[in-house]
């Protein structure tokens, strides 16, 4: 039998060929082409904590990489403080006060809770499934753990994760501070799930982020044909802070910076999928963080950075976090220092599949995608409204932020107090909340109350799920 011998020609036009046929499949029978998007969302992770953003020690090389040859958006912000409210509003575009997804006795949902993502509200699976995608979610849920609120019931195909934060199903005779600070698997008893089959307990926590990946990359090997969303939600650098043996002491930063590398890794992982697989120019990653760090555990906490504020509280530290967005071909490198928010991505997602978003509802987030092709330099976001649970306590308009309310700059215990007159801010100039200027311009503090006035008339009570007895 001869060996047949390709030349580097031939070789190279079978690879575009498979790359065609790729490309093509991602087309739906009415001709139009539709992207893949793969959502990253890390637990906790603070807006100083990867190398892009200005740490000096944990090295982050491949999300620095994503964040270099995409953007890098440093006015970015979540739509709330706390992870349960935080990523109703990702996944719905809408403010969790209208859905619901915020508490005033609770600030997120535990494991008893009877409440969850409501079944009205239309997440981004759910809408890109009638555009005949596949859609799946690996990692941290949060968003209801009894059955009717899975993901498998908000327009996920697929679910391999735990249902809510991995501190959370503590073993009684173990004290809370001790099963933080020195944590073991069984001192908790969060379950790891299939779909809707719990397929261990107490989760293995050292190895969830290196399975989450293992599991990612298998779904883009499985979807490789038809186009996708994949929303891989990791448990860490929520405490309890498990490292894997093959990170474990490597960073400079400690355990959090072992737990941050080993996620920079699965970044690496997913990205070099996607080139193997020939998607890579056929798909947007984003990368992003579900609020600010948890400061009160301290070292086992993340940084804010130049930023006030952490996880808890709606000082920039507690809901300006970093995010990037990568597709090669698609989004136009650069840093963008407008303003964004988790609450556009959605709407973002929805026009680049060539989706319409329902009628009958408010939504509060803006297609970014003129920006990220670089047609535009200026977003279409030019506010932001801050909520602690249901209490508006902030409002930004440009550079501009009005502050009704203030905090402990690490939120526990819960101290919001109304302030005697609201607080200015520059926040071009003043990133850090330290100049209250609003002697100085009175007519700006107007135009920002009649701003949050103005949005209040808009929001329509609801239930909270978080609250419910």
């Amino acid at each position: 039998m001869k060996t047949r011998i390709f030349s580097k020609k031939s070789i190279a036009l079978l690879a575009l060929a498979v790359g065609l046929v790729q490309f093509a499949s991602a087309q739906r029978k009415d001709g139009i082409e539709r992207p893949n998007f793969i959502l990253i969302f890390t637990d906790d992770q603070g807006y100083g904590d990867l190398g892009t953003y200005g740490n000096p020690t944990i090295k982050t090389p491949n999300i620095d990489r994503l964040a270099l040859e995409g953007q890098k958006w440093t006015n970015f912000y979540v739509a709330a403080n706390v992870c349960t409210p935080s990523r109703a509003g990702l996944l719905t575009g809408r403010l969790p006060i209208r859905s619901g997804m915020q508490g005033e006795k609770k600030r997120v949902l535990f494991p008893d809770s009877k409440g969850g993502l409501p079944s009205s509200e239309i997440t981004i699976a759910a809408l890109l499934k009638q555009k005949g995608y596949h859609t799946g979610i690996i990692g941290k849920w949060h968003l209801g753990s009894q059955p009717q609120f899975l993901p498998t019931k908000h327009g996920f195909d697929y679910y391999y994760g735990i249902p809510y934060s991995n501190d959370m199903d503590r073993v009684d005779s173990i004290p809370y501070v001790k099963a933080i600070t020195e944590p073991k698997n069984e001192y908790f008893q969060v379950p790891l799930l299939r779909n809707e089959e719990v397929i261990e307990k107490p989760a293995i926590q050292n190895t969830l982020t290196e399975r989450y990946t293992k599991e990612a990359v298998a779904f883009i090997a499985k979807n490789k044909g038809e186009p996708f969303f994949l929303y891989l939600a990791h448990s860490m650098p929520h405490v309890p802070l498990f490292a894997n043996d093959k990170f474990k002491g490597k960073s400079a930063r400690g355990i959090y910076g072992d737990v941050i590398e080993e996620i920079d890794w699965s970044v690496g992982e997913i990205v070099e999928a996607l080139k193997k697989q020939g998607l890579d120019k056929n798909t947007y990653v984003v990368f992003v963080s579900d609020n600010g760090p948890w400061k009160i555990f301290k070292e086992l906490g993340g940084s804010s950075g130049p930023l006030y504020g952490a996880k808890g509280n709606s000082y920039e530290g507690g809901v300006r976090v970093p995010a990037i967005f990568w597709g090669p071909e698609r989004v136009k490198p650069g840093q963008v220092t407008e303003i964004g928010s988790t609450l556009d991505v959605l709407a973002t997602f929805a026009h680049l599949a060539h989706a319409n978003l329902p009628k009958d509802r408010v939504y509060d987030g803006y297609d970014l995608t003129p920006v990220l092709s670089g047609k535009e330099q200026k977003s279409p976001r030019e506010e932001m409204f801050y909520y602690h649970a249901s209490q508006l306590v902030a409002v930004r308009k440009g550079a501009f932020k009005l502050s009704f309310y203030s905090n402990s700059e690490f939120a526990y215990p819960d101290q919001l107090s109304k302030t005697e007159q609201p607080k200015l801010f520059n926040l071009n100039e003043d990133i850090g909340e330290a100049n209250d200027i609003a002697e100085k311009y009175p007519e700006l503090v107007k135009e920002l109350i009649k701003l949050a006035e103005d949005h209040s008339k808009t929001v329509v009570p609801v239930i909270s799920q978080l609250d419910i007895p």
